[in-house]
C-alpha cells in the first residue's frame, strides 16, 4: 500500500519521501514549504549589481541633499563622499582582487541646533532605502545604571529593518547630542561618570565593528532575555552635536589672527567660521575621549544659518514650509500668498530666537493658527500674508477669487 502525504495528497516516491508521525505522513516538499513559510527563504547576499556607481556617485548624492538641505556645501560634500565610500566598500570591494581591506569611515557632524544635521542623515537613508536608527545620546548610561544601554541603539536599527538582521548590518546609525556625553572635566575624575565618559567607552566597540548581543525588545538586559547577534562592522555611524563652547577652545588654541586679519576684534562672521579649524585636540579638551575621536574619521562642520538661508529653507526645498501651507490651504479651496517682506520677517524672527531651521515651523504655526481656525469660511478667497501680519499681528489681506476646487 502506497503511503500518502496528509498535507498535499502526493504519494511516496524516491524523489519525495515521507516522514511518518502518529498515524500521519508529511512529504519532503511540504517540509521545505513549511520551513520557508516559518523562517523565510534563504536570502542571497546582495550582489555588487545593487550598487550603481553612476547613480550613487558623490555628486548624485549631494544633488539629492541639495533638494532638501539648504547651504552647508562643505558638510554635504564630506557626507556624500563618506556614504559613497561606505557602500562602495560593501558592494565593490571585490572589484579589485588583492589582500587590501578597506576600513569604514564614520562621520562626526559639528554644528548649531537646527542647521541640518539630522535632516541630512534622514534624506540620505530615505534615498538609499536603508534602515536608519536615530538615537539621543543624552539618555544613554553605562550598563547597570538607570537609563538606556548603548546596545539599545542597535535594537532600534533592527526594528527599522523590520527584524532583518542582514539588512540592519548595512544600515545607518545616527547618534545625536554626542556632545552631551563629554567628560565632566578634561582630567579623569575620581567619581564615576556613568552618563559621560562611561557611555563613550561603551560606544567604542559597536562603532569600531564587533559582534554584539542585542535584545530584540530593548530595555535593560537580564539573563532570561532573548538575544540576537549583529555585526556592526558594516554599519555606518554618524555622530552629531552642537558642541556649544567649542569655538572658544579653538580660539584659545589658534590665537587672535587665525583668519589673516590684523584687527584685534573679529567680526561675528569670522567667529562662526572658527569651527572650520577644529582639530582632534580641541575635541579632547571639550570632553570626548581620544579613542572615540579616533573612530570618527571624517569631521563635517555646519555653519550657523543666515537670513538668506532661512528664506531659501522656507521657499525652495521640495518639502518647504511655504509649499506645505499652500497645499493645506488649497485643500480648502483657498489660495495662500506670502509677500517677499513677510518671508524676510519670518527669517528675522528665526534668527532672533536662535532655534535654527526646526524653529521655523513653530513660528509659522504661531502666525497661521488664527487664520487656519477660520479657514473653511475663506473658501474662494486669496489670503495674502504681509509683513505686518508677522510683526504687528495684523489680519491678512483677503481677496475674493474664483478658485476651482483642487483635484
Amino acid at each position: 500500500m502506497l503511503r500518502k502525504c496528509n498535507f498535499c495528497g502526493s504519494y511516496e516516491s524516491e524523489e519525495n519521501p515521507l516522514i511518518a508521525g502518529d498515524g500521519v505522513y508529511i512529504c519532503k516538499n511540504c517540509v521545505i514549504s513549511a520551513y520557508q513559510i516559518l523562517f523565510g527563504e534563504e536570502e542571497e547576499e546582495e550582489s555588487s549589481e545593487n550598487f550603481d556607481v553612476e547613480l550613487f556617485s558623490p555628486k548624485e548624492l549631494k544633488a539629492i541633499l541639495d533638494e532638501y538641505v539648504i547651504g552647508q556645501e562643505r558638510a554635504k560634500k564630506i557626507f556624500s563622499v563618506a556614504v559613497y565610500n561606505h557602500y562602495k566598500r560593501l558592494f565593490k570591494q571585490q572589484a579589485v582582487e588583492d589582500d587590501t581591506e578597506i576600513a569604514k569611515s564614520n562621520v562626526l557632524m559639528i554644528g548649531p541646533t537646527g542647521s541640518g544635521k539630522t535632516l541630512m542623515a534622514q534624506t540620505m537613508a530615505k534615498f538609499l532605502d536603508v534602515p536608519l536608527a536615530i538615537s539621543d545620546a543624552t539618555s544613554l548610561t553605562e550598563a547597570g545604571y538607570v537609563g538606556e544601554d548603548v546596545e539599545n541603539i542597535l535594537t532600534r536599527l533592527i526594528q527599522a529593518a523590520d527584524g532583518d538582521i542582514k539588512k540592519a548590518e548595512r544600515g545607518i546609525v545616527f547618534i545625536d547630542e554626542i556632545d552631551k556625553i563629554s567628560r565632566l572635566s578634561e582630567n579623569r575624575s575620581i567619581t564615576r561618570d556613568v552618563s559621560g565618559e562611561g557611555v563613550q567607552q561603551a560606544l567604542l566597540k559597536i562603532i569600531e565593528g564587533s559582534v554584539v548581543n542585542v535584545s530584540t525588545k530593548g530595555g535593560r538586559k537580564h539573563p532570561n532575555q532573548d538575544f540576537v547577534q549583529i555585526d556592526t562592522s558594516n554599519i555606518l555611524f554618524i555622530c552629531a552635536g552642537a558642541f556649544d563652547g567649542l569655538s572658544e577652545i579653538i580660539k584659545r588654541r589658534v590665537g587672535g589672527n587665525v583668519l589673516g586679519f590684523n584687527q584685534e576684534k573679529k567680526s561675528k562672521m569670522d567667529e562662526e567660521k572658527l569651527l572650520d579649524f577644529v582639530e582632534p585636540d580641541d575635541l579632547v579638551k571639550y570632553g570626548l575621549i581620544p579613542e572615540l575621536i579616533g573612530r570618527l574619521h571624517m569631521i563635517a562642520t555646519l555653519n550657523q544659518l543666515t537670513k538668506d538661508d532661512f528664506i531659501k529653507i522656507l521657499t525652495e526645498p521640495k518639502n518647504a514650509l511655504v509649499k506645505q501651507y499652500k497645499k493645506l490651504f488649497a485643500i480648502d479651496d483657498v489660495e495662500l500668498t506670502f509677500e517677499k517682506e513677510a518671508i524676510e520677517a519670518i527669517a528675522n524672527l528665526a534668527i532672533k530666537r536662535k532655534t535654527g531651521a526646526r524653529g521655523l515651523r513653530a513660528i509659522m504655526e504661531e502666525i497661521m493658527v488664527d487664520i487656519m481656525f477660520e479657514l473653511p469660511e475663506y473658501r474662494g478667497y486669496e489670503i495674502i500674508i504681509t509683513k505686518d501680519v508677522i510683526e504687528k499681528k495684523e489680519k491678512p489681506i483677503l481677496i475674493k477669487k474664483n478658485i476651482k476646487k483642487s483635484a
